[in-house]
């Protein structure tokens, strides 16, 4: 199957480079060039890709908000946010508008390759420590849940469990281990966490599950 891939960025070098890395592979689509949000949103309405590379820093609508417009579509594709410093707070800021990761512009074709085949797969792009550091140092205390406060009641006892280890920066391999069952039955759980919470991918569960104080972020040293 192929992956159609809208590259969102400011320079034009740097959409020209990802454009030409993306077509030597047989498996992605360049599908559009977007100079702006603005620009990124109404090619992503009109070639409906599976992936956006996303700059955060542009003029006009920046990344962050393109995101975040973005994944509020009723088929949102999902989104990496491409940053040249790894900022924690834009990219916090784009975890929360909906982004599935994060990727620094200097990355390797093949790790770039391989980010935007992980992503269209349905898993996120962010290790869990980083995932866990972000929310850690920057969650606010007055935001509104995305989901209402009962989300929590749809999962089982065992399904919480896995999320909250999930939220605490926990992989498969270590979940698995500590409930003393197999990392396939990890995956599964973690489905049916995202199924019932409604939400993407393993990113913005825990931003959910720090959201609905499930967990909570460490006090400040």
């Amino acid at each position: 199957m192929t992956i159609k891939v809208l590259i969102a960025d400011d320079q034009a070098l740097v959409r020209s480079g990802f454009r030409m890395i993306l077509e030597s592979r047989d498996d992605l689509e360049v599908v559009g060039e977007a100079s702006d949000g603005e620009q990124a949103i109404r090619l992503a309405e009109q070639t409906r890709p599976d992936v956006v590379l996303m700059d955060v820093r542009m003029p006009g609508l920046d990344g962050v908000a393109a995101t975040a417009r973005l994944t509020a579509a009723a088929l949102p594709p999902k989104v990496i946010i491409l940053t040249t410093y790894d900022l924690e707070e834009p990219l916090y800021a784009a975890l929360r508008a909906g982004a599935s990761g994060f990727l620094l512009k200097d990355v390797r074709p093949a790790d770039l390759v391989e980010a935007i085949r992980v992503v269209a797969g349905g898993d996120a792009l962010l290790a869990p420590t980083a995932t866990r550091r972000l929310l850690d140092r920057f969650l606010v205390t007055d935001v509104t849940p995305e989901a209402p406060a009962g989300s929590l009641d749809r999962l089982t006892e065992r399904e919480r469990e896995v999320l909250t280890l999930l939220a605490r920066g926990s992989s498969n391999a270590e979940i698995a281990e500590r409930l003393v069952v197999t990392e396939a039955t990890v995956k599964t759980h973690v489905s049916a966490i995202l199924r019932k919470l409604g939400v993407r991918d393993r990113v913005q569960a825990v931003v959910l599950a720090y959201d609905l104080g499930l967990v909570r972020p460490r006090p400040s040293s």
